[in-house]
Formats: structure tokens, sequence, C-alpha cells
């Protein structure tokens, strides 16, 4: 058996899953540094935060965006109420597909925009009811790019208070090109799931991406205060601290 066929061990998969995606958590930690000092300088005036504030994350967010490939999006989202002018809020850029920076603008209006309350999707619902770090997706972002995508987020807390998300996108055929070919190599069918349960990626046809799968408390696994162990004919993985676990089948 080649090198490029060997099988290999489902502990190897999670934790390439791992460093894989803690270099995408690595960008929103920092995105999350910068807006909790801006936050907490804004928050100290008469005032309080407002948009034009907001600029000065910009030029962290570009370089971030330049510097890491798997990342498509990277930014902010405001929890309502938080800026003293506008209702709600993104601080938001993207990499277009020839490689340029560009922000996303939207109406978040309510009076007008099918996009004003976005606190129930979950890449905003999991951190703040939690208040950990989460993988939402993958599912059509018609709110950035219309791409099928990943989004990886955290809370941001200034003062003990919620007030709102670090969050980066990653495509899903970037996710998949980087861990399918030992997702392919295990000895057994295999798909990663959040803690939800949603499919982030599969060799299992029963399994399908995007799609919620039954098993376990993922939650619980992902948080670290459940034992990975077996369910059914499958055995679980979870990819040490960042929230996806692994699902083999006995082959």
């Amino acid at each position: 058996m080649t090198h490029a066929t060997a099988v290999i061990k489902g502990e190897a998969v999670a934790a390439h899953v791992r460093d894989t995606l803690e270099d995408v958590f690595d960008t929103v930690a920092e995105t999350r540094t910068d807006i909790v000092a801006l936050l907490e300088q804004a928050s100290a005036g008469e005032d309080g935060p407002v948009t034009s504030d907001m600029a000065a994350l910009r030029p962290g967010l570009q370089a971030r965006l330049a510097a890491h490939a798997l990342v498509s999006g990277v930014g902010f989202v405001a929890t309502p109420g938080l800026l003293t002018d506008v209702p709600a809020w993104l601080e938001w850029w993207q990499a277009g597909s020839d490689g340029t920076v560009r922000p996303l603008l939207l109406d978040l209006d309510p009076e007008h925009s099918a996009y004003s309350d976005y606190t129930h999707w979950d890449w905003f619902a999991l951190p703040r009811d939690t208040g950990q770090r989460a993988v939402a997706g993958p599912y059509v972002d018609y709110l950035c790019s219309d791409e099928y995508s990943l989004t990886l987020s955290a809370p941001v807390t200034v003062g003990g208070r919620f007030a709102g998300v670090a969050a980066a996108d990653v495509y899903l055929r970037h996710f998949e090109a980087a861990v399918m070919p030992l997702l392919k190599r295990l000895p057994g069918s295999a798909h990663l799931v959040n803690a939800r349960g949603r499919v982030a990626a599969s060799t299992d046809p029963h399994h399908l991406v995007g799609s919620l799968t039954k098993g376990p408390d993922f939650a619980a696994l992902v948080a670290g205060t459940s034992e990975p162990g077996r369910f059914g004919g499958l055995r679980l993985y979870p990819c040490d601290g960042v929230p996806l676990v692994l699902l083999v089948s006995d082959g």
C-alpha cells in the first residue's frame, strides 16, 4: 500500500481539522481583540460607540484577509442597539474572486431590509447563548457571498456584557479541499458535524453536507462536558477545542 493511499487514524484527521480551523479562529481572535479595545475606548466617551468608530477596525480586517487564504470574509457584527446612531451594524470585509478586498454594504433598516434581524442565525446566536466559539453551516451565505460557506465566530464581551461577535467566513469548497483528502483515507466512511449536528464535510452518502444528523449530544462533546466514544456503529472524535466532531463508521 502506498503512502498516498495508506489508512489514517481518526485522531490524526481530527487533529488536522483542528489545526486547519485554528488558523481561522486565530484571525477571529485577533479581530475580537481589536474590537474590545475600540469599544472600551469609545464607551468611555459621553455618546458611546458610533458607526464612524468602526473605521479603526478596517486596516486590521483588510490585512487579515490578505494574509489568510482560507478566509473569504472577516469582521464584527454588533448586537442590536450597541451603536448609538444605528439600530444594527456589520463591519465586514470580504475578498473578491479577483483578489480585491471590499466592504460589505447592507441596508439594515428594519423598515426595508430582510437582513435587519441577524440575531437568530447560528453564527450569532450560538456564541451569544453559549459564550463559546462556534462553527455555523455550511449554508448558502445570501448575506455576503451567495457561496456555500462556514462561518467561524466568537463572542465579544465588554464590561461583562455581550457586544456582538467577531467572525470569519470560509468557503465550503476551500474547507473541503483542506480536509477531504484525509477523510477519504479513513478506514470507514466519515463525516464532520458542528455542535448542532449539521454536516460540514462527508464521505458518507447517508450524511450529506448541510444536512442535520442524529447522534449523541454534539454540543456536550464540543464543550468537553461529555466523553467521546461510540454511537451506534460510529466512532466519535472531537476536534480538540474546535467546535466540530468527526464520526467514522466501522467500515
